[in-house]
């Protein structure tokens, strides 16, 4: 096995080792702490460039994400402009080329402006992007999604959706549960998650498309994907660390525990964690998705919707399931890296990360690279530090 000497010396010569596929060939001891982890895949990241630059840039996401780990994300496509032609594409095409630290790889949206009436131009982008999603909006037509299911298929691409039933939001903005109802807030209801999976995965069955569920948050959601799966359905599913971390019972009323889907109650909490052990869960993805400083400062109604994660999540699951015991060190790495990669036909190269698993530390939002400081999880004590991430034979991120 690589010792981490080794490994330092490899790194400050400039070239990266050959790290195989054997997770023991990864998870490298020495008499120290340390250990050398491949680099983190994450499909599901908003780095709110082209349009929203003062939120995140493609440069300080991908920075932040090498600070986290990670040497592949995909990018979501509620951008202005939308990524849903080539021409449109093209503008942030041009800014990963000149900008990213990692590999960034872009979504393209699955229709005009995200607005769910008409589909992009799904033939023209295919070749130029990771798959087709409109995150951040459900699509709320049927036969819309079909049709975007039948010319994905055609195409070999991916359908990734975000799940909500807009007719059953009625303007809500956590769970509808016991927190709701105790501090008089208006809650989302689980079945505008769920529903709408089960719509899809019909289709799914239907026109035997590749189908990938954003951020589940529910039980019913677990339920209902696990059994598509035994029928044979090409279907996937991420959650998000805050949904295996949180549940209701610690909001606070504060916009940085506001997201959506929201946090649910324990029982979705322990669910989750059922199906990531189960095999339902297929990997583990962070929403990552910064808002500026006075956006998140609104409360839970009012402020904007959206966490940071990509510099945290692994120290976090780490801290909280491979150190409880809910988890091994190689199954979490599996849902980081090997899951998303292989689903989403994302290379890993020579990318790797060296971890001081001892390290304890508090999250301090202050030291984030991201522009987005907004976490739930600011304060917490988490094992796990970075220091060092390699991607395609480079540095990317050191630190001092």
């Amino acid at each position: 096995m690589l010792q981490f000497d080794k490994v330092k010396k490899i790194c400050m010569e400039g070239a990266a080792p050959f790290l195989g596929d054997d997770f023991a060939a990864f998870t490298c001891l020495n008499k120290s702490q340390y250990v050398c982890l491949p680099g983190f895949c994450d499909v599901h990241v908003h780095f709110r460039e082209p349009g929203f630059s003062y939120k995140e840039t493609i440069e300080s996401g991908s920075r932040a994400a090498a600070r986290g780990g990670y040497t592949a994300v995909c990018t979501m496509p509620n951008l202005n402009p939308v990524p849903d032609s080539v021409e449109h594409l093209q503008a942030q095409s041009a800014i990963i080329a000149r900008d990213a630290v990692i590999a960034v790889y872009p979504y393209a949206a699955i229709t005009v402006g995200e607005e769910g009436r008409k589909l992009a131009d799904l033939e023209g982008l295919a070749d130029k992007v990771i798959a087709f999603s409109d995150d951040g909006h459900g699509v709320q037509d049927r036969a819309l999604m079909r049709e975007a299911m039948e010319r994905a298929r055609a195409l070999g691409k991916l359908i990734v959706a975000h799940c909500e039933d807009n007719s059953l939001l009625r303007g809500g903005y956590i769970h509808d549960g016991a927190y709701a109802r105790a501090h008089g807030h208006r809650g989302i209801c689980s079945e505008s998650e769920w529903g709408q999976i089960a719509r899809d995965l019909e289709l799914a069955a239907a026109t035997g498309c590749g189908y990938h569920v954003c951020h589940i948050s529910t039980g019913e959601s677990v339920h209902i994907i696990r059994e598509a799966k035994k029928s044979g359905v090409d279907v996937t599913c991420e959650t998000a660390p805050h949904y295996l971390l949180l549940d209701e019972n610690d909001l606070q009323e504060d916009g940085r525990f506001k997201m959506n889907p929201p946090l649910r109650a324990r029982a979705d909490r322990e669910a989750l964690l059922e199906g990531l052990t189960d095999g339902t869960v297929d990997m583990i993805a962070t929403d990552h998705a910064p808002h500026s400083t006075e956006e998140k400062s609104r409360g839970l109604e009012k402020s904007a919707f959206g966490i940071v994660g990509i510099e945290t999540a692994f120290p976090l699951l780490y801290t909280g399931l491979v150190k409880e015991g809910l988890l091994s060190l190689e199954a979490l790495v599996e849902l980081l890296t090997a899951r998303p990669r292989e689903r989403f036909r994302i290379p890993i190269g020579n990318d790797f990360s060296v971890w001081d698993l001892e390290k304890e530390y508090p999250i301090d939002p202050g030291e984030f690279l991201s522009q987005g400081k907004a976490t739930p999880f600011a304060g917490r004590r988490v094992f796990g530090r970075c220091r060092l991430t390699v991607y395609n034979s480079k540095i990317v991120y050191s630190e001092a």
